[in-house]
């Protein structure tokens, strides 16, 4: 019993991450009306310094970045902290980060966050434009993602498409049955261009069982997020996301690895934004295609999508007599599709629908039609384990494409923390 509360008081004590160590003993019970069995657990604590400052480098998916971080502990005494961050990168050009984090249990198991942050992220790549990004976010996250972490908040967010291309597209044209509905069609990236007001709640769970977060050989990742917006602003959704992993060994130094994501954007007032929708391709999410380039496009523009899929199986094996290396070898098959949610469906008439949506053109219908024409590419590769980050070296080939999918042939390097 008395272990057990030992190691209870001091996980809860190394969470407060004020501490840089902490040991405990057991000493006889030294009150007056103690009996002869009882005991007192003495924490010997050091504090870490108050003030905390560092410039680093950054890894995301296919994303490098250096940054300036500044942190404060312990701001009023009951483990809060105040973090700065300001970081250049290249995807994402500029970023800044403020952040409040005060615990709101005396466990520590549920924490409140404020942030005030601001971007500018360079969508050239895949589509003519570039995004920024101001806004605030307050949320409250309760729980451990070993055992299920629920996190609740709410977002407002100013965005400006902008610096646009010569060549960035003037107009999606849709078949002219669709052409005054309320489809949820897209828009060009011209007509995307200026500024949107997203305001929305949100509700994520996290459950990560995995032995490591990068290469997992046994374990189980499930993410599941919602949400709502549309209680002030332009952007009016509901959207819904989840991504799922499991690994499990099958021979010694060899592990089978599961992925799979989906994710649905639903607009309630018309058309849906350029910001909101989703990208699929590139190397952390469908290999043997460009980043972001698979889906609805006009031009040279990846415009996104409403609903997507996708999943892939890893067969990743360790370097022969020599399981210490970091480098493993993996053969896989992805397959995965980006799609637009069409409520009119295909008219009964020419040129008639207009008007009346095809009761046929369900969300069920979409789904079905969606799985049915999946785009699959398969590869063998390379896989490098940073501490912070996984680079994958992959030959692949495109297997089945849509004409819409920008796929890539040969060589392709990855860089991230998730992969498919």
């Amino acid at each position: 019993m008395a272990l057990h509360t030992a190691r209870r008081i001091s996980s809860v004590l190394q969470r407060a991450d004020i501490f840089r160590s902490i040991d405990v003993k057991l000493e006889r019970a030294r009150a007056p009306l103690a009996s002869k069995h009882d005991v007192d657990l003495v924490f010997t604590t050091k504090e870490k310094g108050r003030f905390f400052a560092k410039s680093s480098t950054e890894v995301g998916n296919n994303e490098g970045s250096a940054s300036l971080v500044a942190r404060l502990r312990n701001v009023f005494g009951g483990a809060e902290t105040f973090e700065a961050n300001l970081s250049l990168g290249t995807t994402t050009r500029k970023a800044f980060n403020v952040t409040f984090t005060a615990p709101l249990t005396s466990d520590l198991n549920t924490y409140g966050e404020m942030h005030l942050f601001g971007l500018e992220r360079d969508h050239s790549s895949f589509a003519s434009c570039t995004e920024g990004l101001r806004g605030a976010k307050a949320l409250v996250r309760s729980g451990q993602m070993s055992h299920g972490m629920h996190e609740f908040a709410y977002e407002a967010v100013l965005r400006h498409i902008g610096s646009l291309k010569p060549d960035a597209s003037l107009r999606y044209f849709l078949p002219i049955y669709c052409s005054v509905s309320l489809t949820g069609a897209h828009n060009s990236i011209r007509e995307a261009a200026g500024q949107s007001v997203k305001s929305s709640i949100s509700h994520t769970f996290v459950l990560d069982s995995r032995n490591d977060r990068l290469t997992p050989t046994r374990g189980f990742y499930l993410k599941v997020t919602h949400e709502a917006a549309g209680l002030s602003g332009d952007a009016s959704f509901l959207k819904s996301e989840t991504h799922g992993q499991v690994s499990r060994p099958i021979f010694p130094g060899v592990a089978l690895s599961f992925a799979a994501r989906s994710g649905l954007l639903w607009g309630l007032n018309g058309p849906t934004l350029f910001s909101d929708r989703f990208q699929l391709g590139g190397p952390a999410s469908i290999r043997s295609f460009r980043p972001n380039a698979m889906g609805p496009r006009d031009g040279l523009d990846s415009l996104g999508g409403e609903m997507y899929w996708s999943t892939g199986v890893s067969l990743i094996s360790q370097i022969p007599k020599k399981p210490e290396w970091p480098i493993k070898t993996h053969v896989w098959v992805n397959a995965g599709r980006l799609d637009n949610i069409d409520k009119c469906g295909p008219p009964p008439l020419p040129f008639a629908c207009a008007y009346a949506p095809d009761p046929a053109r369900s969300l069920t219908h979409n789904v079905a039609a969606t799985l049915a024409k999946p785009s699959v590419s398969a590869g063998v590769g390379l896989i490098y384990n940073f501490d912070i980050a996984r680079i994958e070296l992959n030959f692949g080939l495109p297997l089945v494409a849509s004409k819409s999918d920008g796929s890539r042939r040969g060589l392709q390097v990855g860089l991230g923390l998730e992969f498919l």
